[in-house]
């Protein structure tokens, strides 16, 4: 029977990113990352559940992570789930649950808000004379990843 080990996130990193080299040279970065998923309430009223997940990048994609990430900016990464055991120093067998990425693709971070922004804000449409402003909203984007519509990972 065959099977697939893929996932693919989009959301902010909650640390920054910590480098470090194996023995044999290579560097190793590990991320941390936080995505919302989006629950509607029985009320009707929304909530945004954060779902943290630990990430591993190697080789090239490690250091430049480590270089050019921090804290809170967006990204999107591909990679495969993999489980991971070790006893830590107490003697007590430790266990978890990581995404090793092969493709992280660094976002552009938000600057300060301006009209501008505001102007073309999912609020605005609808207003008057503003029926034509174009928007995407993130359920699009993640529908397009999932149906192949939109390639964020080309060389």
């Amino acid at each position: 029977m065959a099977s697939l080990n893929r996932v693919c996130l989009l959301g902010r990193l909650t640390r920054n990113p910590e480098v470090r080299y194996g023995s044999s040279g290579t560097p190793v970065t590990t991320l941390g990352m936080a995505v919302n998923n989006r629950i509607k309430r029985g009320d009707g009223s929304w909530q945004e559940e954060p779902c943290f997940v630990d990430v591993v990048v190697f080789g090239q994609q490690a250091e430049a992570c480590g270089q050019s990430l921090a804290k809170g900016d967006p990204v999107l990464l591909e990679g495969r789930l993999q489980y991971r055991t070790w006893q830590d120093p107490q003697g007590q067998k430790r266990s978890k649950h990581e995404v090793v990425a092969f493709r992280v693709q660094f976002l552009p971070k938000a600057g300060p808000r301006s009209e501008v922004d505001d102007s073309l804000s999912g609020a605005a449409i609808g207003a008057e004379g503003e029926d034509d402003v174009p928007f995407v909203r993130s359920d699009d984007v993640t529908d397009s990843l999932l149906t192949g519509g939109m390639n964020f990972f080309q060389p």
